[in-house]
């Protein structure tokens, strides 16, 4: 009864569900690809991310399938959306209906089947020591396989779901926000994830405060990195001030949204970045967990106002927002529970871990660090 509420609502929290899984497998892939040791015993927690890639894009085939969506969210399927836009014309022949489709699936089948690729290659490796080192090999190479994959998926996502909303609006640095807000995404979730589970075993034996230090690095570096594309977008249309770019802030930076606005960067990067600036910060659960739920809702608060403001002309706040926010919330936890417990918690078989069990904890806590 409602489209130009519910619409929105269910984009802005399916493209958060879906980026954070995808997120947590682009860490994953950045650990493989580096060959890092330290988050050796963390592999299982962005896989079980990572396994709810496919329910999340299902979520989202509504969106782009249904007439009343389209119609809702994305100005480009309206008859005559760009009769008078001839600055734009290119975006007409990208955004053909047919055309958008065809990306989208494309973009979810590669994210699908790398998800399945890496759980698949891990639990082959569970079986039996023999497979640990042929799997190890697989892993980094599917790792660096998607680090290239993601770049090309993410910028063609980041334009047909959410760039789309305003086809008029241009930003040559829009992708590379998306992911950069990706990233640190999966970055805090893998973390929170960390914290609330790092006391059962197996994972204690394995997870220290130097692994909460080395995630605590990453949280506080790629929120800076969040905030370095965000100024530079930003300072560039400001100071161009070309009309095609200025749209989007114009609408942002006034009326209701310019509270939202400043309380954006606060989340995602004051906050992050006091809280995290010590050493001893990043090393204690309590506050490593509680920056990483602070950067989550951040990144919701990015979201919404990437897509809200281009259907609405104020903020709306009601039942709708947080119900269907915490429905999606909660089915990520469901998921990740469910896939956590198909595989054991640490990898029985990883030769990184082996390794060092059999060099000593002398030599494990030189590697973790």
């Amino acid at each position: 009864m409602t489209p130009e509420r519910l619409w929105p609502n269910l984009l802005l929290d399916g493209f958060y569900a879906l980026s954070l899984c995808v997120g947590a497998m682009f860490f994953l892939a950045t650990q493989r690809a580096t060959s890092a040791r330290w988050s050796a015993g963390l592999r299982r927690i962005p896989e079980a991310f990572m396994c709810a890639i496919p329910v999340f894009a299902l979520l989202m085939i509504p969106l782009i399938v249904s007439e009343s969506a389209r119609m809702t969210l994305f100005p480009w399927s309206r008859p005559g959306a760009f009769a008078h836009a001839s600055a734009i014309d290119g975006k007409a022949h990208y955004l053909r209906t047919p055309f958008v489709f065809a990306r989208v699936a494309v973009v979810f089948a590669i994210w699908t089947v790398f998800a399945w690729g890496f759980r698949r290659v891990s639990l082959a490796q569970d079986k039996t020591p023999a497979a640990a080192l042929p799997g190890h090999r697989r892993l980094d190479r599917l790792g660096a396989a998607f680090i290239v994959a993601f770049a090309l998926t993410i910028t063609l996502a980041a334009w047909d779901w959410l760039g789309s909303l305003d086809p008029s609006w241009s930003s040559t640095m829009f992708a590379v926000y998306v992911f950069a807000g990706t990233f640190l995404q999966g970055i805090a979730a893998v973390t929170l994830a960390t914290v609330l589970l790092m006391r059962r075993q197996p994972l204690r034996a394995v997870v220290a405060e130097q692994q909460l230090h080395d995630l605590g690095k990453m949280l506080f570096a790629f929120s800076i990195f969040w905030a370095y594309i965000w100024t530079c977008q930003y300072l560039l249309i400001w100071y161009g001030n070309i009309p095609e770019e200025v749209s989007h802030y114009v609408t942002r930076t006034n009326g209701g949204w310019l509270p939202l606005f400043v309380a954006n960067v606060l989340v995602n990067w004051v906050v992050p970045f006091v809280g995290l600036l010590s050493a001893r910060a990043k090393q204690d659960p309590r506050r490593l967990g509680a920056i990483a739920v602070v950067v989550l809702l951040g990144r919701w608060l990015d979201l919404y106002l990437v897509i809200m403001p281009s259907v609405w002309g104020t903020p709306q706040f009601g039942l709708a927002e947080p119900l269907l926010a915490v429905g999606y919330a909660a089915l990520v936890v469901l998921l990740f529970r469910f896939h956590l417990a198909r595989a054991p918690l640490v990898p029985p078989h990883d030769p990184v871990l082996a390794a060092d069990a059999d060099a000593g904890p002398h030599v494990v806590r030189r590697h973790a660090a």
